[in-house]
């Protein structure tokens, strides 16, 4: 008997699944302590390491990244977005994390990402909360985006006047 090759959809769902864990690293914490909590700090954490090595490259590498990154987001996401926000959803976290260190380096790429964890995880500045409620991918995406411009605008500016 010849086996059917599985449907596109199904492959297509476990794509999106892949992409939205930002490649399983959204589904660690959840694996191991049975809670989603604090799987986005995680992928974030994960992408820091990717974009310090694409500024070894150029901020516009990065800047490259964080727009690919946030495309695959919204794409990728929006299959999931009946479901909220899930906790393991954090290729949207990759895109902030991406686009708050563009051409950013030593402290005030750190300072830059810790602007960003705190704007998205708290969303007391204006106009993340604002970015959550759009519609499917682009609410689960936008969000940190706008925190990520926060954490760029605080780097850049302790790169430029303080470091």
């Amino acid at each position: 008997m010849i086996a059917r090759p599985k449907s596109p959809e199904v492959s297509l769902s476990g794509m999106h699944r892949l992409v939205a864990s930002w490649f399983g690293s959204g589904l660690l914490i959840g694996r191991i302590r049975g809670s989603d909590f604090g799987s986005g700090t995680v992928g974030a954490a994960l992408t820091l390491v990717m974009a310090l090595g694409l500024g070894w490259i150029g901020w516009w590498a990065q800047a490259v990244a964080a727009l690919g990154v946030a495309g695959l987001s919204v794409w990728s996401a929006d299959r999931f977005a009946d479901e909220g926000d899930p906790g393991w959803i954090v290729v949207d976290e990759a895109a902030g994390t991406l686009l708050a260190t563009i051409g950013l380096t030593g402290w005030p790429f750190l300072i830059s990402f810790f602007v960003f964890r705190a704007a998205d995880i708290f969303k007391t500045t204006p106009g993340v909360g604002a970015a959550e409620r759009l519609p499917g991918g682009w609410g689960i995406t936008a969000d940190d985006l706008v925190a990520g411009l926060y954490g760029l605008a605080v780097g850049w500016a302790f790169q430029t006047w303080v470091f």
